[in-house]
């Protein structure tokens, strides 16, 4: 039984993800801002009041898990806004860059003591983070972020390879959760990608961006 810990775990891929590991006998640590009624019924380890984006938020998390062995780290709290060229929000980009970019490499910094030798840390990004897929422009704020956070998991691919840690980036699909205005597939199938994707990362793959639904590499 492997013990896995994800952020955002209240809602959308983040509850769906908590939902399918636990129903296969994981242990799961859900850690949100909030939790919700839907998270509550799963009858996981709720640890609510976690903001990513804060450093003595995470690393309140941490004292709260001290002793805990974590198999698996799900990076997946993100936020989606919306900034055009003629519409620019600078503070609107920089929440999703704290969020997004930030968040993740917190998270797995602060965390890495309580990660197992041989444990996994998976980053939920979006293929929208490509510079080479990008054919329409806007989104500054996500697409900036995302790319930053592909950054930061190929840099911890490399950094965490000596204990054995494989870092996968993972593209769920464009998922139909708020972030998305229910837009996309169901959060069932994202996370039944995501899941397969992290069970069949290795150091061999660690590093790679990859699409969690059809497997493809995908470009950066």
């Amino acid at each position: 039984m492997a013990v896995c810990l994800i952020t955002g775990a209240n809602r959308g891929i983040g509850l769906e993800l908590a939902r399918q590991l636990a129903a296969r006998g994981d242990s799961v640590i859900a850690a949100c801002r909030s939790a919700s009624p839907a998270l509550d019924a799963l009858g996981v380890r709720v640890e609510s009041g976690v903001e990513v984006s804060d450093a003595a938020s995470v690393a309140d998390l941490a004292k709260r898990l001290a002793g805990q062995r974590l198999d698996v780290l799900i990076n997946n709290a993100g936020v989606l806004r919306v900034e055009n060229f003629e519409a620019m929000n600078f503070d609107s980009i920089a929440q999703q860059f704290e969020v997004n970019a930030m968040g993740p490499l917190r998270v797995t910094s602060t965390l890495a003591p309580l990660l197992a030798q041989g444990a996994k840390v998976a980053i939920i990004t979006s293929r929208m983070g490509s510079m080479g897929d990008n054919g329409s422009g806007g989104y500054y704020g996500y697409r900036m972020s995302k790319a930053a956070v592909n950054a930061a998991g190929v840099s911890l691919a490399h950094d965490l390879k000596g204990r054995g840690i494989p870092v996968g980036l993972f593209h769920p699909g464009m998922v139909a959760t708020e972030m998305t205005g229910k837009n996309g597939i169901p959060p069932e199938e994202a996370a039944r990608g995501v899941i397969a994707r992290i069970d069949a990362l290795s150091l061999d793959t660690s590093g790679t961006f990859i699409h969690a639904v059809t497997g493809e590499e995908l470009p950066w």
